[in-house]
């Protein structure tokens, strides 16, 4: 046994080292196209829109994918000055479901890139 061997101590694998980085620049390479394909994600997403209804089509809205209020449309019928908290509940009711399906498109389209791996502050 010579200077520094122990006992049923194997030596060392010198292209261990080199199988590491090689394993690790294989990796650097899989999350870069990772991180494009959430890129061309993200930018597909932003292009989305939803539209939402509430009161039966009284207001309508649209909603892009960064979770911009594009459009507003309301009623006539809707117009009644002697109840006008009821236009600003369905007005909110519309925006907040049209923000809740973006979501939901998002959350969607990230767990079909990451198998459904939770990935905090990806989106």
């Amino acid at each position: 046994m010579g200077k520094g061997m122990r006992a049923g101590k194997k030596p060392g694998n010198p292209n261990k080292a080199l199988m590491r980085k090689g394993g690790q620049a294989d990796q650097m390479r899989q999350f870069q196209a990772m991180q494009q394909r959430m890129d061309e994600m993200r930018s597909e997403l932003e292009e989305k829109e939803v539209e939402t209804t509430a009161g039966g089509g009284a207001v309508k809205v649209k909603i892009n994918g960064k979770k911009e209020l594009v459009s507003l449309e309301i009623s006539p019928d809707a117009l009644d000055p002697e109840d006008v908290e009821m236009l600003q509940d369905l007005i909110l009711v519309a925006v907040n479901e049209g923000l809740r399906q973006i979501e939901e498109i998002s959350k969607n389209e990230m767990e079909k890139l990451t198998g459904g791996l939770s990935i905090p502050g990806l989106l």
